[in-house]
């Protein structure tokens, strides 16, 4: 059985420990070799445990990045009813890697916008790879502007390398896409929420991440740079990788702790690609709670919270 991380290696031996003394059971059932079954598979929880409490920030984003690992449309149809997509920017075309529209989450109407990546070639050719296009950041700025219309609350799922760097996105400009949704997302008058819920890569990521409230789940990362990129540069090679990742403070643990999020989300024990179910669940108890905690706020302050939410980022306290 070939684990699906180094760190994981433990786990793997340990499993394949359980199903050889299983299957000597099921030949010859004995009650030492019963209790040898219980006592490894004790043991192999007690592992696991430890291994996923004490990750690096590393190995979240090996963790982020796992093919099985709920995307976007996963988490449509398991948290979201009654999903509407709406296409287009009006102005280029369609992107498919931002699929957005109308949905309901526990009963309740919003806009969902998020980046979606594909499991094969043919499906990551669809969707670039999680990686939009200008036209989709202005597909997602278009449906904010709905949902302010109709007085409706936003919520955006980030899951994404970073924007598309190549030329067709440069020659529509994509850094002035980006940095218009920031801004314009800072005056939506409707509440926002955005999760973070696989890879948050870079300005790719903040296009659609400008909120009232701004969550993670407990194993995606967000960053400034990929951690490769950033040991291509400071190490020049992409072999520093760990440690890159580790001096970004990327995980949402050290996001949280600098106040650069507003909560993690918990996932599965292992990861959100061991259960997608537990996963789902758990996205949308944390989507409906910060929703419940933003629309408690006056409307009147709310643009002027999250404003202030912004602008403290970065800053130094005390001499």
């Amino acid at each position: 059985m070939k684990p699906n991380f180094e760190f994981e290696k433990p786990l793997v031996k340990l499993r394949e420990e359980i199903e050889d003394a299983r299957a000597k059971f099921e030949a010859k059932p004995s009650e030492k070799l019963e209790a040898k079954i219980a006592e490894m598979e004790a043991r192999l929880a007690k592992l696991q445990q430890e291994i996923h409490a004490n990750l690096t920030p590393w190995q979240r984003v090996q963790i982020s990045r796992h093919m099985n690992r709920p995307y976007m449309l996963d988490y449509v149809k398991l948290c979201f009813d009654e999903f509407v997509e709406l296409h287009g920017d009006r102005h280029i075309g369609d992107d498919n890697a931002m699929p957005a529209g109308f949905a309901t989450l526990g009963g309740r109407r919003v806009m969902l916008v998020g980046q979606q990546k594909g499991r094969n070639t043919k499906e990551n050719l669809l969707r670039n790879f999680g990686s939009a296009h200008p036209e989709g950041y202005r597909k997602a700025l278009r449906l904010m502007r709905m949902a302010e219309k109709f007085q409706i609350p936003v919520v955006t799922l980030i899951d994404t390398p970073g924007a598309f760097p190549g030329i067709g996105a440069e020659e529509r400009n994509i850094a002035e896409a980006i940095a218009f949704n920031l801004r314009e997302m800072m005056l939506i008058q409707t509440p926002i929420i955005a999760v973070v819920i696989g890879e948050g890569g870079s300005g790719g990521a903040l296009g659609i991440g400008v909120a009232d409230r701004v969550l993670m789940m407990e194993n995606a990362y967000y960053s400034v740079i990929s951690p490769e990129g950033c040991a291509a540069i400071l190490w020049k090679h992409r072999e520093h990788a760990p440690e890159a990742a580790q001096a970004l403070k990327l995980s949402a643990p050290d996001l949280n702790q600098l106040g650069i999020i507003d909560g993690i989300i918990e996932e599965p024990l292992g990861g959100a690609h061991n259960d997608h179910q537990a996963a789902a669940q758990a996205l949308k108890d944390g989507i409906l709670k910060a929703l419940a905690d933003v629309e408690a706020l006056p409307r009147s302050s709310l643009l002027d919270a999250r404003y202030e939410k912004f602008r403290k980022l970065g800053q130094v306290e005390g001499g």
